[in-house]
């Protein structure tokens, strides 16, 4: 009800990001607050709090309760979305299907915004815990009609394949020992190239771990008729710059934030202001860690010449065959330096933390050192060249 009155004002996003942000961090500062704060004679409850901790699984809630707060504050007002431009190149929406983006952006009537729908939206079990994450729009829309975009057979064979990779899992945590080298500290002892294999190693066991945790989820909710993003689309092996990985790592949550923080930030225009807030959001959404708060700033600064070389190459228009041979090139450089700065972001946010970023440097700008950091880069660049030519290949299928 608070959010529906709030949601008709002119200080609507002011008023709604402090109420949701507020809450979504005494949560955490209070762990989930305790029942003693009630009396010391109901503080023997505190004992009997098990090993599901609800102010983690409210993140998800925030988020979704952000997202009905906009919907609803958006459904009276005019659409921004251009549905007959999207059909005329969504290959989904051509089939006479549904696409998600559609379920998305097109408003659902008011009776759907009533409070049994909305408490339904939150406790949704099968994203309930770890997502993916699904507008409101998304949800409401397919209570009374189930999706249609995957028959029970596609469903099955989805169930199948996610077996597949649970099992490349055990085997890989039996056989590998990544993790084990990570958490103990022993990286610190080892050589160069063993602190390179362990922290790339590290970097596919988590993308292996999140695919498998989200895909059980969108199985669940696929089974129940609700279609939800899909996380995980691209192997982490297949993406050369900072954008295309975060489209591609937690994929929903890349939607949910380029509709309710991008876009009402300003979008593109103001693109370089936008990744700071919103990255920021992204590490105390996570949790309240500086090494967290490290990882998201030391993202956006690798972001920054990112941008640069691709406003600086798409005003550049190669005219014969040497300048797309010089522009490619350039590419495939700055692909390698971006897969070697998303791998130290991602060490320091997840592993090591920022305490370990001198070490990392000086442990590879030391004689034994340089030559790994070299054979580094080589082989990103030949990866980089190597995604092209699948790109290119795709694209020549469409």
């Amino acid at each position: 009800m608070f959010m529906q009155i709030v949601a008709r004002t002119k200080y609507f996003s002011f008023v709604f990001w402090i109420f949701n942000i507020f809450f979504l961090l005494c949560n955490r500062i209070y762990e989930g607050y305790s029942f003693s704060v009630f009396g010391q004679h109901w503080a023997y409850l505190d004992n009997f709090r098990g090993t599901f901790r609800w102010h983690i699984c409210f993140n998800f809630v925030a988020l979704r309760m952000i997202s009905f707060g906009y919907d609803y504050h958006w459904a009276n007002q005019a659409s921004r979305f251009d549905y007959e431009k999207h059909t005329q190149r969504c290959h989904i929406c051509k089939s006479g299907k549904t696409c998600y983006q559609v379920l998305q952006e097109r408003s659902v009537p008011n009776d759907k915004f009533s409070f049994s729908v909305y408490l339904s939206y939150l406790v949704y079990a099968p994203i309930y815990v770890t997502g993916p994450i699904l507008s409101f729009n998304a949800f409401a829309s397919q209570l009374n009609v189930p999706q249609n975009n995957f028959s029970p057979t596609d469903v099955a064979w989805y169930g199948v394949r996610w077996i597949f990779n649970f099992v490349l899992m055990e085997l890989i945590t039996h056989l590998f020992y990544y993790n084990a080298f990570a958490i103990s500290g022993m990286w610190k002892h080892l050589s160069p190239m063993d602190v390179f294999i362990i922290g790339y190693g590290v970097l596919n066991f988590m993308w292996l771990k999140f695919f498998l945790i989200w895909r059980y989820f969108r199985l669940w909710s696929l089974i129940c008729g609700i279609e939800v993003p899909e996380n995980m689309p691209r192997c982490i092996n297949n993406c050369y710059n900072l954008e295309s990985f975060w489209k591609n790592w937690h994929a929903s949550y890349n939607k949910w934030l380029v509709r309710y923080m991008y876009i009402p930030l300003g979008g593109s225009q103001r693109k370089l202001l936008n990744i700071w807030v919103i990255f920021t959001f992204v590490a105390i959404w996570h949790d309240l860690e500086w090494k967290l708060l490290s990882w998201a700033w030391l993202t956006c600064l690798f972001f920054v010449p990112e941008m640069v070389f691709k406003a600086t190459a798409n005003s550049f228009q190669a005219k014969s065959a040497f300048g797309h041979f010089v522009l490619r090139e350039l590419n495939a450089v700055a692909g390698a330096v971006t897969i070697t700065c998303l791998m130290v972001a991602n060490l320091v946010g997840f592993v090591i933390g920022p305490s370990g970023i001198n070490w990392l440097v000086s442990r590879f700008l030391r004689k034994d050192g340089l030559p790994v950091l070299a054979g580094m880069f080589v082989t990103f660049y030949v990866g980089t060249k190597l995604m092209f030519h699948i790109h290119e290949f795709k694209q020549g299928r469409h």
